[in-house]
């Protein structure tokens, strides 16, 4: 290790005074904190990659759903999943050093923990989004893969399933489990063949409006369609503003359309047409309409599990595999209730609960010969575990099974990769969005954000469905709950941000704006900061 060079470097990239924590979503705070986290996370990307015998290791820089100026970063193990959970804390330290000394005395305990021989050529890709702060980010970046001579692969700009599937693509390629071209080229013509497929002989349906969140997916999206062809799949794409100054998640965006429970104030819904939300890096979708009363009927992770999971078993039914691939649904807390005695009262199929968090959805989703998760939010995908891939690619290459394992992106919640996947199932059901809404009325729910001075005074268990600290905070929401019909309602941390998560739902509209705004108060009023949570109108 050359530590001249690591120190050297390191004194360009100073530490603030900010706590850092690797978390759900890796690192995410305000951009202007993060410049010695990109060196720092650099260097253990390094190692990560040679402690993996010189597999490809990936790093995204983005921040998601986050406003502007925002951002983050993350790293990606060899499979393309999520960077695993042993080495969290390692990143955390390496971030929160506060000396040269202390830097190099983590990295060699690093080094120790795993045994790791330097003398192993690394390889790290990256990417990132289309936030401002994100060129000096990469710089920052790529000092910490120089200290340590890496082999750098800048993607550019990428949406975060994108980086995701470079990662398993460069890794498998020339195996048995290659995962297709390692290239933005390959990404695209990958899904496209898929989704061709899928819709030979069936009439296209009606345009289906595209709301980009001004993000990465914008120039994703259109890229696909010049691919595809716009005959083959109809498109409106919006909300394509990425140089513009603030534009991104503002007013727009699937985080926008779940938590405001509406459209965009730019999209002017017209009845019985389909929308579509992605997030700033198209790794979350969520999809709305308005019916006939001109009420705006929002589609969320939820309705797109259970329309996936329906498709599916008919698919594996149909094929004949129904007694050896079994369909199973991993879901968290904020599920909906109604989707989850949809899921169990009607499809039938287990379903396992888990913390939010897309390790831990995707790890329980492994668990099944098909495993689909989605949270919520509209972040989620389908995993096939290896003999159920296998046992596919027995069928005919007619096999809609088997062409939808190409549409799908497996290693990671992926918006582009997940609307084509429900194009496809209302194309072969010929379901408008009411047909889709209809499977279930979800229970009316509202979910806030509560500013408070240590999110990480919060605890949970129970899947994050119970709290534990603060102390007797859980036994005051417990006791409103009990006031309303259908009553539920949870505390949580954020992973992503300075605050805690309150959802509530209950049998109207009112009761669950009403249950929300009080848990909302018991939670600031016990640790609140800033204003307190609005009123709903």
């Amino acid at each position: 290790m050359n530590t001249t060079k690591i120190t050297e470097l390191s004194s360009k990239h100073p530490k603030s005074d900010v706590k850092y924590a690797y978390g759900t979503a890796g690192f995410r705070t305000v951009a202007t904190v993060l410049d010695s986290v990109l060196y720092r996370v650099g260097l253990l990307a390094a190692l990560r990659s040679k402690s993996q015998n010189g597999k490809v290791i990936g790093v995204m820089v983005t921040a998601s759903h986050n406003p502007e100026h925002d951002n983050g970063v993350k790293l990606v193990d060899p499979f393309g999943e999520m960077l695993h959970s042993s080495w969290e804390s390692h990143a955390t330290t390496l971030a929160n050093a506060s000396s040269p000394t202390d830097l190099l005395s983590a990295l060699e305990d690093v080094i120790s923990s795993y045994s790791i021989d330097l003398s192993v050529p690394a390889i790290v890709v990256y990417g990132y989004d289309t936030r401002p702060s994100c060129p000096a980010l990469v710089k920052s970046l790529e000092d910490g893969l120089s200290a340590f001579g890496v082999e750098m692969r800048n993607a550019g700009l990428v949406t975060t399933p994108q980086l995701h599937y470079l990662v398993r693509c460069y890794n498998t390629e020339g195996t048995m489990e290659a995962y297709g071209a390692p290239t933005l080229e390959g990404y695209y013509e990958k899904l496209a063949k898929a989704y061709r497929a899928l819709a030979v002989g069936h009439a296209p349906l009606p345009p289906v409006t595209v709301d980009c969140a001004n993000g990465v997916g914008a120039a994703s999206l259109t890229s696909f369609i010049s691919v595809l062809g716009p005959s083959i799949l109809p498109l409106h794409i919006v909300s394509t503003s990425t140089t513009t100054p603030g534009a991104l998640n503002s007013g727009c965006g699937a985080d926008y359309v779940k938590t405001q429970q509406r459209a965009p104030p730019s999209i002017e819904l017209v009845k019985g047409e389909r929308y579509a939300s992605f997030d700033g890096d198209a790794d979350r979708i969520v999809y709305y309409y308005k019916d006939e009363e001109e009420v705006f009927r929002l589609l969320d992770g939820d309705k797109i599990a259970g329309l996936v999971a329906g498709f599916l078993m008919e698919l594996v039914e149909k094929e004949g595999l129904s007694e050896k691939v079994q369909v199973g649904v991993v879901q968290t807390a904020y599920a909906n209730g109604a989707s989850t005695d949809y899921l169990k009262e009607v499809l039938k199929v287990p379903i396992t609960c888990v913390p939010t968090g897309v390790k831990h959805l995707h790890h329980a989703a492994q668990s099944y010969p098909i495993g689909v998760y989605f949270e919520a939010n509209g972040h989620g995908t389908v995993l096939f575990s290896p003999a159920t891939l296998l046992l596919i690619s027995s069928l005919p290459s007619t096999s809609l099974l088997k062409s939808i394992t190409d549409v799908i992106n497996q290693t990671v919640g992926d918006a582009l990769s997940d609307l084509l996947l429900v194009e496809t199932v209302l194309l072969h059901k010929k379901w408008t969005a009411k047909d889709w809404d209809r499977a279930y009325t979800d229970l009316p729910n509202r979910l806030v954000r509560v500013f408070v001075e240590d999110r990480y005074a919060f605890a949970t268990t129970d899947a994050e469905r119970q709290l534990v600290k603060p102390e007797g905070l859980q036994d005051e929401v417990d006791r409103v709950v009990k006031e309303f019909k259908n009553g539920r309602s949870f505390v949580r941390p954020s992973g992503t941000e300075d605050c805690v998560r309150v959802y509530a739902e209950a049998a109207t509209r009112d009761e669950a704006d009403n249950l929300a705004q009080k848990v909302s108060g018991i939670v600031f009023d016990k640790a609140g900061k800033g204003e307190r949570p609005a009123k709903f109108t």
